[in-house]
């Protein structure tokens, strides 16, 4: 890609693995920050480096150790994951391209999510868990060159755990949400989930989001 084509949001892969642009910034000479979707490493790259990938209906990938597919015909439930792919926000409302959110509640197609955000029913597909018939491979650019040792550790939220000392919040770790303007404290957690003292639940990956999340104190259990 040239880096005047790429934006905030967008699903790219690299080096043979799907990955979304978090942020640009021009200046720099490895200018795009990454996420890979699978277990959202950060990557700082170049734009010559990633190659534009548009989601579509069928398509599978990994979200932080778990097997999604898409599926544009499907009607949300709460506690499922969308995944925004024609943000139109309202003045209050607080998404952008390609940002997967839960499902607190569902009004006429129309979705309430867990970040307090209203998605019209045009704005979002929804995240199906596992890998259903006919879909389409996108977690990689060419699954044959990913071991199938690999590709099994890729799909395990125990291994990510084991492995991944940046996505280890832990109950007393107190945060900024910045969009709410709250300083709040992990509560409780899920195998994938934080809950905030203020009622806010976000995917644990979530919180590597800046302009979302600031980690202002991280409690230490062996004190």
């Amino acid at each position: 890609m040239k880096l005047y084509q790429v934006r905030k949001g967008q699903f790219v892969f690299y080096q043979n693995e799907l990955h979304k642009v978090y942020s640009v910034k021009p200046m720099f000479k490895q200018s795009v920050h990454l996420y890979r979707l699978k277990d959202m490493k950060q990557i700082l790259t170049k734009a010559s480096e990633i190659d534009y990938y548009r989601p579509k209906h069928n398509d599978t990938f990994i979200f932080y150790g778990k097997r999604y597919t898409i599926d544009q015909y499907a009607k949300p439930e709460p506690g499922d994951y969308i995944l925004i792919v024609k943000p139109a926000p309202d003045f209050l409302d607080h998404y952008s391209l390609n940002e997967i959110e839960k499902v607190e509640s569902v009004e006429n197609g129309n979705v309430n999510t867990t970040r307090d955000n209203g998605v019209k029913h045009h704005e979002y597909v929804v995240m199906v868990p596992g890998r259903q018939d006919a879909s389409q491979e996108i977690a990689y650019y060419d699954k044959n060159l990913v071991p199938e040792e690999q590709q099994l550790k890729d799909e395990s939220i125990s291994y990510l755990a084991e492995n991944d000392e940046t996505l280890k919040p832990a109950v007393g770790d107190i945060y900024i949400d910045t969009r709410n303007n709250t300083k709040a404290m992990i509560v409780a957690m899920t195998e994938d989930e934080v809950i905030f003292g203020h009622g806010l639940r976000v995917h644990v990956a979530e919180l590597l989001d800046e302009a979302s999340f600031e980690l202002i104190y991280q409690f230490e259990d062996n004190i």
